[in-house]
């Protein structure tokens, strides 16, 4: 991180670039909870859509069906922070 490469030439960095490059590397390293909790959110609904069929009015949803949708819904309860967002695991699709 102390270099730069221009032309095909190694230059080192200033000491502004250096507090710049630290500075957006912190940034990124804070998105990264609301990053995790995006994908999960993302992962959840497409497994509720892709169930959503079950739901409609005409047809009778099963307890297991129900448990399991409903488990997804409250899957990012209690998630607060990084690590506990990449502990999740979905349940099982009956």
């Amino acid at each position: 991180m102390e270099h730069k490469i221009i032309n095909g030439i190694s230059i080192p960095l200033t000491a502004g670039e250096i507090s710049a490059r630290l500075v957006a590397e912190a940034t990124w390293n804070e998105g990264a909870f609301n990053r995790s909790m995006a994908d999960l959110r993302q992962k959840r609904n497409a497994l509720l859509s892709s169930t959503d069929y079950l739901a409609l009015s005409d047809n009778t949803l099963s307890s297991t069906m129900n448990t399991y949708r409903q488990a997804l819904r409250d899957i990012t309860e209690g998630v607060t922070t990084l690590k506990k967002a990449k502990a999740v695991t979905f349940p099982t699709k009956p």
